[in-house]
């Protein structure tokens, strides 16, 4: 396997991010791997941040430097449930999790109400379908990425979207081999989590506003990448 990096949740924090990619595309521990990296983004793109819709933007152009893999997050499944209807619950629930910084980042008042027609018009078609098609686990060798977790105990195609977005005690206090090393984000630490069983890599882009990125080698130990 070559080497493969993974990054925790960035919660439209696009100054960050640029400047992760930059030190992935530098990362002179790569120097001697063949081809492209592979940079795989674990979800929670937007919400709490400025900058949510030049984070979509960045990671729908890509980069001619890595191929990458965007995971699904559970902010942007609360998003895309907004779309779908004006139900006053549902939008809450996104705005209070950090959405009101969304829609002022896509040029809407944090108070326009709940207007599924008026979101899909900041949105765009493109970042929707972009949005629509994120797949929500990868598999790469011994690895998973996803972006909370998984349930204990259950095959990885018997696991449900819902607890892959949203997992935390079950999946966190558990010591059990779930079949691959899980690489994930969601649960925010202070520093990088290593155990035998898997990998937490949420430090906190929005707050205290560190972005972090494991590097992946079948040869090394896992190896961190840290901005500011």
């Amino acid at each position: 396997m070559s080497v493969v990096y993974a990054i925790g949740d960035i919660h439209g924090r696009d100054e960050l991010l640029e400047r992760l990619h930059d030190r992935i595309r530098h990362d002179p521990h790569r120097s001697g791997a063949v081809g492209k990296p592979l940079v795989v983004h674990l979800g929670d793109y937007i919400d709490g941040g400025p900058e949510s819709d030049k984070v979509l933007d960045r990671l729908m152009k890509g980069s001619c430097n890595f191929d990458s893999v965007s995971l699904l997050g559970n902010h942007e499944a609360l998003m895309l449930a907004c779309l779908d209807t004006d139900d006053r619950d549902v939008w809450w629930n996104w705005i209070s999790n950090g959405g009101d910084r969304t829609l002022v980042s896509l040029g809407l008042s944090a108070r326009m109400g709940y207007d599924p027609r008026a979101l899909a018009d900041a949105l765009g078609a493109h970042r929707i379908a972009w949005l629509r098609s994120l797949p929500v686990f990868h598999v790469v060798g011994r690895y998973l990425f996803v972006h909370a977790g998984v349930v204990p105990g259950v095959p990885l195609a018997e696991q449900k979207t819902k607890d892959m977005l949203w997992i935390r005690t079950r999946f966190l206090e558990s010591g059990a081999d779930h079949g691959y090393v899980v690489v994930h984000g969601h649960t925010q630490t202070e520093e990088p989590e290593v155990f035998h069983n898997r990998i937490g890599i949420d430090t906190g882009a929005a707050r205290p506003k560190t972005l972090t990125a494991v590097a992946l080698d079948s040869d090394q130990p896992p190896r961190f990448l840290s901005v500011r």
